[in-house]
């Protein structure tokens, strides 16, 4: 009866892991990416590169710092260099063709985040009441 018991059990945990989702292994999850998501934990896009990425800007500051703006490659490497002088920001060495290439290419100036939307079309107007 014992033996049964630990059989099931181990069979069931066996399947368990052979039925889990690739979501629950990060590197799957990264790898399977579709272009545009987002990662879940800081909200950044996610890319082949978006570890590099991770690994050396968030170790200082909150992924939001990277969300709320939108630069040119010239104006994120001038960053960089503003963030080396003034708060020791490390060399990036190699890498940092790869962070550059990464900020722009999801974190550029885009015209809608500057237009206005577009004018109201059709619009029946009426008058309040007082």
């Amino acid at each position: 009866m014992k033996t049964n018991i630990i059989f099931l059990c181990a069979a069931a945990f066996c399947l368990a892991a052979i039925r889990r989702a690739p979501a629950d292994f990060p590197s799957a999850t990264l790898t399977a990416a579709v272009a545009d998501s987002v990662d879940k934990e800081t909200g950044l896009a996610l890319d082949p590169n978006f570890i590099i990425v991770k690994a050396q800007c968030t170790g200082c500051h909150s992924p939001k710092l990277i969300l709320q703006h939108r630069f040119t490659r010239d104006e994120w490497l001038s960053k960089i260099r503003w963030m080396q002088r003034n708060h020791k920001l490390w060399d990036l060495g190699e890498s940092e063709k790869t962070v550059l290439d990464y900020l722009a290419k999801h974190y550029a100036p885009s015209q809608s985040a500057y237009s206005r939307r577009e004018a109201l079309r059709n619009v029946k107007w009426y008058k309040l009441e007082d």
